[in-house]
């Protein structure tokens, strides 16, 4: 499990690795092995039960089969329900021609009768919908444990094609799939478990996946020490708005919290307002392009309280400059009106509403939408919500599913911007900040819901954020010496 331990395995990467594990295995062997770790899963789970495994054709079916071998001959009540017959000549019939115990027509009613369901029929690389028939027989039963994903879950992108059944639990191998982690598939696989079924580090070679889960121990924090300044940590800046300032300080505040050693808003004639917040934070009056002179304040942020009027006339003058530009809110309004006026941007972090406004509607994947997004404007997208994706313009995609429902208030995205800069100024890669900052932001989300009953507001998002970096670099350490030991063993 050395390998790309974030990696999010898309259908194709695991069938390649599949064949190329069959040019080093017996072609059966893994499929033992997979069918035996569900079989063990289950004992682990659940009382002995009456159990019907639903097997397709494929190699997801053969799993199936497995499974009930192993479950009949530690003495459970099992069955087979075949939707159809494998390909003759295939490990997968191979599989099938194993099994010498009950086999049942694939009807509602033998799903009915059973206490368990093993949902076998189609696999992660489903790419087209479920039948209502099969879907109807699948929704007839009590208590279902998917092999891979639930049926009718695509394992790239998270959709549903055609009705899926929600699971109890979902055992897959080797890595996970996107469709494990992205809404809303990700909410009817129940608890995922991943199982390692040997697959040999050769199967690895020519994988390079593009698709991690965003987790501490994919980017690396930059960490405090002696001879640490002000303008080592980095400086943030800001483009305050004169009409809601409220924004851009929630940006500061998480920009100060996430160990920026200076923050400073340019608010124009609107900086009394802005004086009236935290003393720590540095507010300038001077015209933007006077504050634009100073090389050392690098990154900024554009977007949060803004008009589009106010966009207009901040954003040039920052990608003009030549300043790591993060832009939101105002500044993506401006731009939904005209694309190209982004263009130079280092990362924008639109909900899915202005998503759709910048791009045009999500049809199918948002993985793919979001991967097109950021290559067309050669910028970073943080395409925000429950899972949020980070897509870099090379093609890298991370998926950050550490959050919690607490982040569903007004002023939750002016704080992940904040993040995210604070992470920029120190020195971090574009997309590798932005994911870390996505991550911080969640971990923060989960802890001010714990202190504030689930139901914290934006203003207090910004003070669980130190501990927040505390916690990710321990994670990532323990990270690091879990990989080191696999490494040597």
């Amino acid at each position: 499990m050395s390998r790309h331990p974030f990696a999010l395995l898309l259908p194709d990467e695991s069938d390649r690795m599949d064949r190329a594990a069959a040019s080093i295995l017996p072609s059966t062997l893994l499929m033992e092995n997979a069918g035996w770790a569900v079989a063990r899963v289950i004992q682990s789970r659940f009382s002995p039960c009456r159990v019907t495994v639903a097997c397709g054709p494929g190699n997801n079916g053969s799993d199936g089969y497995v499974v009930a071998r192993h479950l009949a001959h530690q003495g459970w009540p099992v069955c087979v329900a075949a939707l159809s017959s494998p390909k003759a000549g295939t490990p997968a019939a191979e599989m099938a021609a194993r099994w010498t115990g009950l086999t049942v027509p694939f009807s509602v009613k033998e799903m009915e009768r059973a206490d368990l369901v093993v949902d076998a029929v189609f696999g992660s690389g489903l790419k087209r919908p479920v039948s209502d028939e099969i879907a109807s027989v699948l929704a007839a039963a009590r208590r279902v444990v998917a092999i891979d994903v639930p049926s009718g879950v695509s394992g790239a992108s998270g959709e549903i094609l055609g009705r899926a059944r929600d699971c109890l639990l979902t055992v897959t191998f080797v890595r996970l799939r996107p469709g494990h982690v992205l809404q809303p598939g990700a909410g009817l696989c129940g608890e995922v478990i991943c199982a390692d079924i040997g697959m040999p580090e050769r199967a690895w070679e020519g994988i390079a996946p593009t698709v991690q889960h965003n987790d501490p121990g994919l980017w690396s924090l930059p960490v405090s020490g002696e001879g640490d300044y002000k303008y080592r940590r980095g400086v943030v800046s800001l483009c305050g708005g004169a009409q809601m300032p409220g924004a851009a300080r929630l940006a500061a505040a998480a920009a100060r919290r996430s160990g920026a050693g200076l923050v400073r808003i340019s608010a124009g004639e609107g900086a009394p307002a802005y004086r009236l917040g935290a003393p720590g934070l540095v507010v300038d009056a001077e015209p933007l392009s006077e504050l634009l002179e100073d090389a050392r304040r690098k990154v900024w942020i554009c977007g949060p309280g803004l008009t589009e009027n106010e966009a207009a006339t901040t954003l040039p003058q920052l990608l003009e400059a030549g300043r790591t530009v993060i832009a939101d809110a105002g500044a993506l309004a401006w731009g939904a009106k005209d694309l190209s006026r982004l263009e130079g941007v280092a990362a924008i972090t639109p909900h899915i509403g202005e998503f759709r406004k910048l791009f045009g509607p999500v049809e199918g994947s948002r993985l793919d939408a979001a991967r097109m997004a950021a290559k067309r404007l050669a910028a970073v997208v943080v395409m925000k919500g429950p899972d949020t994706i980070i897509a870099a313009p090379d093609g890298r995609i991370a998926i950050n599913n550490h959050a919690s429902s607490a982040l569903a208030t007004a002023g939750s995205g002016d704080t992940l911007t904040g993040v995210i800069a604070a992470l920029l100024a120190a020195g971090m890669d574009v997309w590798e900040g932005c994911c870390a900052g996505v991550w911080l932001h969640g971990e923060a989300g989960i802890e001010a819901g714990k202190a504030h009953g689930g139901w914290p507001v934006a203003e207090d998002l910004d003070l669980p954020l130190g501990a927040a970096r505390a916690t990710a670099t321990r994670l990532a350490q323990e990270a690091g010496r879990k990989k080191a030991v696999g490494s040597l063993l």
